[in-house]
């Protein structure tokens, strides 16, 4: 399973209530389909699980909570426990008001040996090996290792014209701390990140203009953007639970 995320795009991000994520989903049908692999689930939604990678001094978080224009991050994302599916290495970039994400589809027992900045053998890549060496680089630059695991349920609507527009509502946010070189969705050691307690993340992507259809949501919700970083709220909560020792500076 692959995510429809968008590799260039401008990105807004919304606090909601679950009242207000039911009526803006009901807002939003007119205009956009159903994401193809929310329509396979019964819930609606399914789940997504990313490893998040940074230094030793948490540069990377530090970064994103300072809200630097120009930053990136590592991860490894899945969607399934299941070892036969494929994980993806991605690197996201913020340049300005830009995002730039690249990724790259690798097999799950290959995750340990591409994270120890090995190479695989030629038969064993299924994607793009230009992404796999830029993320080993950006990793060696920094001292990268495994940080944190992240998973919430996706609900998504996305559309098709040629300024494609994504609507995502996550749910459901939690983290687990560790230095495994493993993405996985089950296990012990969660923690239920209280940023969403009780609530949903809102995301809206878009490849070209902002369409007024849009707008109009925006005004009519009085909906107000504002910075938010899943890795960056699981790193501090960890921090208040003493989960994790170094310290973030501003």
């Amino acid at each position: 399973m692959a995510d429809r995320t968008l590799s260039c795009r401008h990105e807004l991000k919304y606090h909601l209530n679950e009242s207000q994520a039911i009526a803006i989903a009901q807002f939003v049908k007119p205009y956009l389909e159903v994401d193809r692999y929310c329509k396979l689930q019964r819930s609606g939604d399914y789940p997504i699980v990313s490893l998040y990678l940074d230094s030793e001094n948490l540069q990377l978080c530090q970064e994103s909570l300072r809200g630097h224009k120009n930053r990136f991050k590592l991860r490894i994302r899945s969607y399934t426990d299941e070892p036969d599916y494929p994980r993806f290495f991605e690197i996201k970039r913020r340049i300005n008001t830009i995002i730039n994400k690249s990724r790259a589809r690798v097999m799950d027992r290959d995750v340990p040996t591409l994270l120890a900045g090995l190479s695989l053998p030629p038969q064993n890549y299924t994607a793009d090996i230009d992404t796999i060496n830029q993320f080993q680089l950006y990793m060696k630059s920094i001292a990268a290792k495994p940080i944190v695991l992240i998973r919430y349920m996706r609900q998504a609507f996305e559309g098709n014209s040629e300024n494609r527009v994504r609507v995502t509502f996550d749910r459901e946010l939690a983290y687990c701390v560790t230095n495994r070189p493993e993405v996985r969705l089950g296990g012990s050691g969660w923690q239920r990140n209280p940023f969403t307690l009780g609530g949903v993340i809102l995301e809206i992507k878009f490849t070209d203009r902002y369409p007024a259809w849009l707008s109009q949501m925006a005004r009519y919700f009085n909906l107000q953007a504002r910075s938010i970083s899943k890795f960056g709220s699981s790193i501090t909560d960890s921090r208040l639970l003493e989960f994790y020792v170094p310290q973030l500076t501003f």
